[in-house]
């Protein structure tokens, strides 16, 4: 689904990524660990194009795509979503009328006919049944006055109305306590098909503890430094980054 190879990144004038490769197939939930500052972030921005960032050198191919070609808007149409650290309010737009102009717009990129209003409701909510997200929250602008727990929960709904095959949950851990933690990952979970892949990015194994990741990577120094199964994160919460590094 995704290959990366000998991928450079830079934000303002400073590299981060250092010759990244990295490939996940069908089906497959990798996690990305590794310290502050090693370029988690970068590489989830770059791979859904943000345009602070800019790639140097290197190749990303998405389902045989070149990803580095596309548009951010083209990418979310190819099947990437992100679910971010920190996910923005936009006071005013509703949760209903800002998620129908995204369904529709994939929709219509992937020659589907849009959905008319009545189909667009009962599909919103099935999803939320499906992901188990108040209604209370759905009826509002799209984040505004939200908790924390609850921005992230939003963000899991959205990506169950736009159904992307490649997800990247970008430390969506962040500030969340046990049960808020537990009902996201629980979201997720609902989600997994043989079709679809992730990138989970996070510090902790507790988020790993729900989601349970097929490989797990440390990212250091802008440069994927090990690759092992799912006993590394309990490896890395028990003895820290320092003994990779030696």
């Amino acid at each position: 689904m995704l290959e990366i190879k000998n991928l450079h990144a830079k934000v303002d004038g400073k590299e981060i990524l250092k010759g990244v490769d990295l490939t996940i197939h069908d089906g497959e939930i990798h996690a990305l660990m590794g310290t502050n500052g090693a370029g988690k972030s970068t590489l989830s921005n770059v791979i859904v194009g943000n345009p602070k960032y800019e790639v140097t050198q290197g190749t990303i191919t998405f389902n045989g795509k070149d990803l580095l070609a596309m548009s951010p808007e083209e990418r979310s149409h190819e099947g990437v979503f992100m679910s971010f650290q920190m996910p923005v309010e936009i006071p005013g737009v509703s949760m209903t009328n800002f998620m129908r102009a995204a369904v529709n717009a994939r929709r219509e990129a992937l020659g589907q006919e849009l959905l008319k209003a009545t189909d667009f409701l009962k599909l919103m909510h099935d999803t939320q049944k499906l992901v188990d997200i108040d209604k209370k929250l759905v009826s509002r602008s799209v984040n505004e006055g939200f908790s924390g727990g609850e921005k992230k929960r939003n963000e899991i709904f959205q990506m169950a109305m736009l159904q992307p095959t490649f997800c990247i949950l970008d430390e969506t851990d962040s500030g969340l306590d046990v049960d808020a933690l537990r009902v996201v990952a629980e979201g997720f979970n609902r989600l997994r098909t043989e079709q679809t892949s992730a990138l989970v990015i996070t510090h902790y194994q507790r988020l790993l503890d729900y989601i349970r990741p097929d490989i797990i990577h440390v990212l250091l120094d802008g440069k994927i430094v090990k690759t092992a199964g799912a006993e590394l994160a309990k490896e890395i919460e028990e003895r820290g980054f320092d003994w990779i590094k030696e």
